[in-house]
């Protein structure tokens, strides 16, 4: 099963490729790889984390896509009415930018580290922006 490695402050997660519900998405991520960047808090999405991306875009289109995401559900806004994103939510979350709510292509599912996932949400809100790298292993 591919997974994912995400080193994001000074957590390390592991998070599965969703391959079969979102084969273009996962596709499309694969090609931005290995990801080196920052994550940051994201107020309106409520519990959760962003990593904006600018007027970078990928061919993905929708798929698998929710606004209601889990903790530890990543997504991916390929971009459209508002910035291409990856939201990482960590608690209560609804998608959702200054333009309005949004739905992300759900990709990844954290695995391991999860645990972990809330306290480094806590930190970007209090601490601000955190190192992020995502790379596959």
């Amino acid at each position: 099963m591919p997974t994912l490695r995400i080193t994001a402050g000074p957590y390390v997660f592991t998070a599965r490729l969703e391959e079969a519900a979102a084969p273009r998405t996962c596709k499309a991520i694969r090609t931005i790889l290995p990801l080196r960047t920052k994550l940051i808090h994201a107020r309106w999405s409520g519990e959760a984390m962003w990593v904006p991306m600018g007027e970078r875009r990928v061919d993905a289109g929708q798929e698998n896509h929710t606004s209601h995401p889990a903790p530890g559900h990543l997504l991916l806004y390929p971009g459209g009415i508002s910035e291409m994103e990856i939201l990482v939510p960590y608690g209560a979350a609804l998608f959702a930018s200054k333009v309005g709510q949004l739905a992300g292509n759900h990709f990844a599912t954290i695995s391991e580290g999860l645990a972990d996932l809330a306290e480094l949400g806590r930190m970007t809100l209090w601490q601000g922006a955190q190192d992020l790298v995502i790379e596959e292993s």
